[in-house]
C-alpha cells in the first residue's frame, strides 16, 4: 500500500472549539496548521507526536478563534504565516479587544504573506490552491489539495449548516456565491474540513445542506 501524499489530523482549539487541522507532506514530514487559534502546547504536542516538522502557520480568515495565537506561535517555531485575504487586515488589527471578549488571548499579526484567489501554498512537497471565499468575513480563503480531494474550509461551510453572516462586513449573498461558485466545482467527492464540528462532503451537502443544498437554492 502506498501512503498518501498528504495526511492530516484535526484538533479542536478555545473554547470555541475550532478545527486547528495540522496536514503534513508524507515524503518530507514537513507540516503547517491552519487555524491555530490557541491551546498551543497541545498543538505542538501534536506534531511532536507525528514526527512532523511545522515550516509554516496557513490562516483561513481573522476571527480569534482561528488566528487570535497564531502570531505566538509563528514567533515561538520561528516560521512564517501565510493567510488570509488582506480584506481580513481589519478582524486581525481588532485580535487583542476579541481576545478579551472571549475570553482568549489574542495577538495581532501581519501575515508574511497575504493570499488572493488562485494563489498556491505549499507544505513540504505538497501544492494546496487557495480559493477567495468572502461572505463570512471579507477575506476569508480556503486551502484545496486536489491530489487528496480534501479541502479546508474554516467558516464558510459545515455539515449541514453555513457561516454566521451577521459580522461586520459579512455579507449572506456573496457566501452562498463562494459555495457554489467555488466549492461546488471541486467535486462532490471532495471531503472538506470545516472550522466547527465533524467532517463531510460536498455531495453530502448538495442534497441535504438546508441553506445551500441543490433543492433549496433551485
Amino acid at each position: 500500500m502506498t501512503m498518501p501524499p498528504l495526511k492530516a489530523t484535526i484538533i479542536p482549539v478555545t473554547p470555541l472549539q475550532q478545527n486547528c487541522t495540522l496536514l503534513w507532506c508524507t515524503a518530507t514530514n514537513k507540516g503547517a496548521f491552519v487555524d491555530p487559534g490557541g491551546d498551543l502546547d497541545r498543538l505542538k504536542a501534536a506534531a511532536e507526536q507525528q514526527g512532523v516538522t511545522v515550516e509554516k502557520l496557513l490562516v483561513t480568515h481573522g476571527h480569534i478563534d482561528h488566528c487570535g495565537q497564531t502570531g505566538i506561535l509563528a514567533e515561538e517555531l520561528g516560521v512564517p504565516i501565510e493567510g488570509p485575504h488582506e480584506a481580513d487586515r481589519f478582524w486581525i488589527d481588532r485580535l487583542a479587544e476579541d481576545g478579551s471578549r472571549y475570553g482568549i488571548k489574542g495577538q495581532i499579526f501581519e501575515p508574511d504573506r497575504w493570499l488572493h484567489d488562485g494563489d498556491q501554498v505549499t507544505v513540504g512537497n505538497l501544492v494546496l490552491d487557495v480559493l477567495h471565499c468572502p461572505g463570512h468575513t471579507p477575506g476569508h480563503v480556503i486551502f484545496h489539495h486536489a491530489p487528496s480531494k480534501l479541502a479546508i474550509v474554516g467558516d464558510v461551510l459545515f455539515q449541514g449548516s453555513i457561516g454566521r453572516t451577521d459580522f461586520p462586513m459579512g455579507n449572506h449573498q456573496d457566501l452562498i456565491d463562494a459555495i457554489t461558485g467555488k466549492l461546488w466545482p471541486l467535486g462532490g467527492d471532495t471531503a472538506f474540513v470545516p472550522g466547527h464540528g465533524p467532517m463531510s462532503n460536498f455531495a453530502h451537502e448538495r442534497r441535504s445542506n438546508p441553506f445551500v443544498a441543490d433543492a433549496v437554492l433551485a
